[in-house]
C-alpha cells in the first residue's frame, strides 16, 4: 500500500510540473486515472487535483458537481487550496447551490492560512456585504494581508480602497502607490493609476512613485 501510495505522489508531483502545458488527452486521461487513486485513498491534495481537473475538464469531462465534492473533501482535511476553490464554487454557484455565507466560511479558513487569493476575494465580501455585514475595515485587513505577499489582486483593491475613502481616510497618494505596485502584473490596476494621476499634482505623483519603489524593495512588507 505505502509503495504504491508513493508512486501516486510522484505523479501527483509530474502532473504539477506539467501545469497546462500537456496537450495530449490521452496523456491527460492517464494523469487523471492515477489522482483518481490518489484521491480515493484520502490524499488531501489528490482530493483537490482531482476537483481541478473536473473543474476545467481536463483528462475527465467537465462537471462542476464532481469538482465541487472533491474539492470538499480536500477542504474538510485542512487543504487550504481546496478551501478556497470550495470557496469560489459557492461564491459562482458552479457544482453547488449559491450561497455567499458558505464562500465567505470556506474563504475564511484558506485565508487564516494565508492564501493570499482567499484573503482578498474574503476582503472582498466584507467590501460589499455579500455573506457577512458590510464592514470597510475588515475588507482593508483582508485586502492588507494578500498585497503584502504580492497579490496584485489585493494590492490593486487596496489602491481603490484609499481612491474612495473606504475603510480608510481618502488618500491619493496612497492609492497612486498601491495601483502602480500592481499594475506590474495587472491591467486594471494601471488604468486606475493612470485616471488617478490626473487628479494630482506632479509632485503627489512622484512621492506615490517614490513610495511605490520603496514599498517593492521591502516586499511589499511595512507599505502604508
Amino acid at each position: 500500500m505505502k509503495r504504491m501510495l508513493k508512486l501516486l505522489l510522484t505523479c501527483l508531483c509530474l502532473f504539477s510540473l506539467a501545469g497546462q502545458s500537456i496537450a495530449d488527452t490521452n496523456a491527460d486521461a492517464k494523469i487523471f486515472k492515477h489522482i483518481k487513486l490518489l484521491a480515493q485513498h484520502g490524499n488531501a491534495e489528490g482530493q483537490r487535483r482531482l476537483g481541478e481537473m473536473y473543474y476545467s475538464g481536463r483528462g475527465v469531462p467537465q462537471d462542476y458537481a464532481e469538482a465541487a465534492k472533491w474539492d470538499r473533501l480536500a477542504a474538510q482535511q485542512g487543504d487550504a487550496v481546496g478551501q478556497g476553490q470550495l470557496g469560489y464554487m459557492y461564491y459562482s454557484g458552479r457544482g453547488v447551490p449559491q450561497d455567499y455565507a458558505e464562500a465567505v466560511k470556506w474563504y475564511r479558513l484558506a485565508a487564516q492560512q494565508g492564501k493570499a487569493e482567499a484573503q482578498w476575494r474574503l476582503g472582498y465580501m466584507y467590501d460589499f456585504g455579500q455573506g457577512v455585514s458590510q464592514d470597510y475595515a475588515e475588507a482593508m485587513k483582508w485586502y492588507r494581508l494578500a498585497a503584502q505577499q504580492g497579490d496584485a489582486h489585493g494590492q490593486g483593491l487596496l489602491g481603490y480602497m484609499y481612491y474612495f475613502g473606504r475603510g480608510v481616510p481618502q488618500d491619493y497618494v496612497l492609492a497612486y502607490m498601491w495601483f502602480n505596485v500592481s499594475a506590474v502584473t495587472d491591467k486594471d490596476s494601471a488604468v486606475g493609476r493612470d485616471i488617478l494621476s490626473k487628479q494630482m499634482t506632479s509632485g503627489q505623483i512622484a512621492e506615490a512613485q517614490a513610495l511605490s519603489r520603496q514599498c517593492m524593495a521591502n516586499h511589499f512588507k511595512g507599505c502604508q
